[in-house]
């Protein structure tokens, strides 16, 4: 017997979270999210529930808990391009085709019942949040970034009707084997072309109250049509910087300005903290927060976080600085490589710059759609 509940008490709530920790305990690919931010998804303040709803189901097959899903109303997405969609997220289960279709069923009809006409996901509150299903890469270690899922998770979404929408490429990136010094050149020619200069600052705080005003003025506008993305509001800028305070570090920053001191460019990495929350399974210990310290201090992966590039300045080769000091934080003592994290498979743009590099293309996330 399957049955479908809402999550409403604080027992379904812990049941929601811990789901995913029990399915793939043991798992060496999977890492878990921090489990202190998953938490506050069930709180009323949440920062996304200004301008989104949600909904949260556990599925139970013979009284035991079999998978879990959330549906998200984005109303500001949905307002920015004229849709009437709900997303899906966090979407969970075992290999059973009948708790997969109770779940979904359960999402779908309370899209309808809010008039809405289409199902997108797996999408999250923004893209600042892990997104997308993983389809290539299940014997690829997850980045903190990004969701880790069994492979069996894109037969039961398409036996139910949903398509590919869009897909992400990820790839693994490391410094060229034979650096011939070429792409510093072409920075440094990018550079005194169009009179840039990088931003500087000697502390965290000194960065953050220089440059996030236009920081998050930037990544709106550079970001504004990409698929999924949505406005920030204050509270998101807020939930971001705070989260940058923990793992931020300046060596990892490149901040591109004009003659005007007006940021132009961006690229953003963080020192991968997957494997110090891996063994907790998300809880920040002790012991884990003191591993979480080490990996931010001497990390061994980077995981790109941002790249973005005013519209003025799109193609006009300004994507080469970023890539320069990408290479130099690669080269850095300790780096093994880089993950790119998501990038669209038709952003050619940025496809492009990974050709002066020795690269891997070792996972694909996608993005499935289907009316309602």
């Amino acid at each position: 017997m399957i049955e479908v509940l809402e999550v409403k008490t604080k027992q379904q709530q812990k049941e929601f979270l811990e789901f995913p920790l029990r399915l793939y305990r043991g798992n060496p690919y999977f890492v878990p999210p921090l489990y202190s931010d998953e938490k506050k998804i069930f709180r009323k303040d949440y920062v996304y529930y200004d301008v989104c709803d949600a909904v949260y189901f556990n599925a139970y097959k013979n009284g035991k808990i079999a998978g879990r899903i959330s549906g998200i109303l984005q109303k500001a997405g949905n307002e920015k391009r004229g849709e009437k969609r709900i997303r899906f997220t966090r979407f969970d289960a075992i290999n059973d085709k009948k708790v997969a279709k109770a779940l979904f069923d359960a999402v779908e009809n309370w899209g309808r019942s809010l008039g809405m006409d289409t199902i997108c996901g797996p999408l999250g509150f923004s893209d600042l949040e892990r997104e997308g299903l993983l389809v290539e890469g299940f014997h690829e270690y997850s980045t903190f970034c990004e969701q880790y899922n069994a492979d069996y998770y894109g037969n039961l979404i398409e036996s139910l009707g949903y398509e590919k929408e869009v897909d992400w490429l990820e790839y693994k990136v490391y410094p060229p084997e034979n650096d011939d010094g070429s792409l510093e050149k072409l920075a440094d020619f990018v550079m005194k072309r169009y009179n840039l200069h990088f931003g500087t600052a000697d502390t965290k705080e000194e960065f953050l109250d220089k440059y996030q005003k236009q920081f998050f003025e930037l990544i709106d506008v550079a970001y504004d049509g990409l698929y999924g993305t949505v406005p920030f509001t204050d509270g998101m800028k807020k939930m971001l910087i705070d989260n940058f305070k923990l793992i931020i570090d300046l060596k990892l920053i490149a901040v591109l300005l004009d003659e005007n001191e007006k940021m132009v460019s961006l690229g953003l990495c963080f020192p991968s903290i997957a494997k110090a929350v891996q063994k907790s399974y998300g809880h920040l210990t002790p012991a884990a927060l003191a591993r979480v310290l080490k990996s931010i201090k001497k990390p061994r992966v980077l995981e790109m976080g941002l790249i973005a590039v005013a519209p003025k300045y799109v193609n006009r080769g300004i994507t080469s600085v970023v890539a320069s000091e990408l290479m130099k934080m690669l080269r850095a003592d300790g780096v093994e490589y880089a993950e790119s994290n998501l990038t669209l498979e038709e952003n050619h743009a940025i496809q492009n710059q990974w050709k002066r590099f020795k690269v891997i293309q070792h996972k694909r996330r996608r993005a499935y759609v289907k009316k309602l």
